[in-house]
């Protein structure tokens, strides 16, 4: 049961990208300001970077982008600092600039700033990496607010989306839950998709995880967060409704590194191949 009407979740994620089985290719930004490696020397180089990466992605034909502040351990585990805020803002609207797909934001791990920087450069989603249960993480104990973030979006631009990570990668549940009723639950409290990943960035996302949520929620969005190969995609897509890819796009398949174009290419020709048998 979905407390939506009419709930045209699952349809309008396909249509948003147009195709099923969607990629979604990761702009991992260099260190910003306020990060502990942060350079000093203001966003001229991580523009670069940015756009760097932009161009492979799309070039090599991924479904959407999210941009992430990859580079900033550890991250904050509630709200992030006014000066994170402004730097990706600043790198976002460039990135909008040339983005010929939808775009995400992904602040880690602040949603709500992630919703403010969407809607002042006009992207299309953002990628919560907590929603609604209480998590230990790197950063600290995490405790996330989605009645706040749901009225937020509804003050900004309700036509945003919010894809929810479920037992995100670095952390754990503070109390042990079943991954499928964690799935059900950031279903039933308003997420537009849910998000299924590794123990860490670029591991490998288990079958049987990526299972267990799809039947939980069952005709909703669930997209792998990590780890994601042209060798495992056909499994993956048994169950899982698109991926969220960086690691595997990168020169050496190391996530730190620039975006390849080759492997792109690659992963997207698997990828078509693969939906060439989804009626």
């Amino acid at each position: 049961m979905s407390m939506y009407p009419d709930d045209n979740r699952y349809q309008n994620f396909v249509d948003l990208y147009g195709v099923n089985k969607p990629i979604i290719g990761m702009v991992h930004l260099p260190p910003l300001p306020g990060s502990p490696i942060y350079n000093g020397k203001g966003l001229s180089e991580v523009i670069e970077h940015a756009l760097y990466d932009v161009n492979e992605l799309q070039e090599g034909g991924v479904d959407a982008l999210e941009i992430e502040n990859f580079s900033d351990p550890t991250y904050y585990p509630h709200e992030v600092g006014p000066e994170l805020v402004a730097a990706i803002s600043v790198v976002s609207d460039h990135v909008m600039k040339v983005a010929r797909v939808p775009v995400g934001i992904c602040i880690l791990s602040d949603p709500k700033a992630s919703l403010s920087v969407a809607h002042a450069v006009g992207a299309q989603f953002v990628r919560a990496t907590f929603f609604t249960e209480a998590s230990v993480d790197v950063s600290g104990l995490v405790l996330p607010k989605p009645h706040e973030l749901l009225r937020f979006r509804k003050f900004l631009d309700s036509s945003i989306k919010i894809y929810a990570d479920v037992h995100i990668k670095h952390s754990a549940p503070l109390v042990k839950r079943p991954l499928g009723d964690s799935a059900l639950d950031a279903k039933y409290f308003l997420s537009d998709a849910i998000i299924i990943s590794g123990t860490h960035t670029g591991k490998e996302t288990k079958i049987d995880d990526i299972q267990e949520a799809k039947e939980a929620v069952e005709k909703f969005p669930v997209l792998v967060g990590s780890g994601f190969r042209k060798e495992s995609a056909e499994m993956i897509f048994k169950y899982a409704d698109g991926a969220i890819v960086g690691t595997s796009l990168k020169k050496d398949g190391i996530s730190s590194y620039p975006v390849d174009r080759k492997r792109v290419q690659d992963l997207m020709e698997t990828v078509k191949e693969l939906r060439k048998n989804i009626e």
